[in-house]
């Protein structure tokens, strides 16, 4: 059985405690109050982003992202921000915005956040925002960039699922990507035996909360209610620098030059390496 124990909640942590209890152990944790300054908790509701910035046209994405052939990791369509986000009001969906810098066309929003004191490090220009209609979810993955990442949570509530990054087999961790498709809310054993063996962590981050993953911790992410969040990113050491230019190189040239040339064959090929690898540490 997977063995999930939950992540600490903190509140009022120094950069010194952060970094000897989190940072360098490579430890998950929610921040209670990193983002209690921020105008945005208060300020970001759904009939703000509406109204100021509903004419926006963002990428949409659904279950259809990962699969295999044409549109692999390719948005769904693209829409305008008021579509999306009235399709987000209207109950459960599997839609969602993913990895978009709103930012960039809408540069006062950025007046509304403030970057973290608890760390260095933190890129300013990889600020995301993500949106998820209630029910959808995020397949088990790792940054493919291995940064270190505070997920702040503003609208909705969300279930996350980590792994830390030795944890790759047990996942059945598709070759050449940073990604494994395995059910982790109805787990086969029988298929994947390996799959009993993984440890990780199980958190419902609620609105106001920030969630540390770790540079390489793999995320799973189910949107409990519909709602958002924003992703800032730091950079920690060299070597992990130069794990995430490999990925990114990998990713673009390996594994989508292969599945735009044989598809769901290619699918199933990574799908058999992630079984051996398993079954070689059985």
């Amino acid at each position: 059985m997977l063995e999930l124990q939950p992540v600490e909640r903190r509140t009022g942590l120094t950069p010194e405690q952060f970094s000897k209890e989190y940072l360098h152990p490579m430890k998950p944790v929610i921040f209670t109050d990193l983002t209690a300054s921020w105008p945005a908790r208060e300020k970001w509701t759904i009939e703000h982003f509406k109204n100021k910035h509903g004419q926006l046209r963002v990428p949409v994405v659904s279950n259809n992202y990962s699969k295999p052939g044409k549109g692999y990791m390719e948005p769904d369509r693209v829409i305008s921000f008021k579509e999306y986000l009235e399709i987000l009001e209207s109950g459960p969906n599997d839609l969602r915005i993913f990895l978009w810098n709103i930012f960039k066309v809408a540069p006062e929003l950025r007046q509304d956040f403030r970057i973290p004191t608890i760390m260095d490090g933190f890129v300013d220009e990889l600020p995301f925002m993500f949106f998820g209609g209630e029910g959808s979810k995020v397949a088990l993955h790792f940054d493919i960039d291995m940064s270190h990442v505070f997920l702040n949570q503003i609208h909705g509530r969300k279930r996350v699922l980590l792994f830390p990054p030795d944890q790759g087999r047990n996942l059945y961790r598709h070759p050449f990507t940073v990604a494994s498709y395995v059910d982790l809310n109805n787990p086969d054993y029988e298929k994947y035996p390996a799959l009993a063996k993984a440890k990780g962590y199980e958190v419902m981050l609620e609105p106001g909360e920030s969630l540390f993953m770790p540079s390489g911790f793999w995320h799973y992410i189910e949107y409990t209610d519909g709602g958002y969040s924003i992703s800032l990113r730091s950079f920690g050491s060299v070597p992990a620098r130069l794990r995430g230019i490999a990925n990114i190189a990998t990713h673009y040239v390996v594994d989508k030059g292969l599945n735009r040339l044989i598809g769901p064959s290619w699918r199933k090929m990574k799908e058999r390496m992630a079984e051996r690898r398993a079954e070689a540490i059985l």
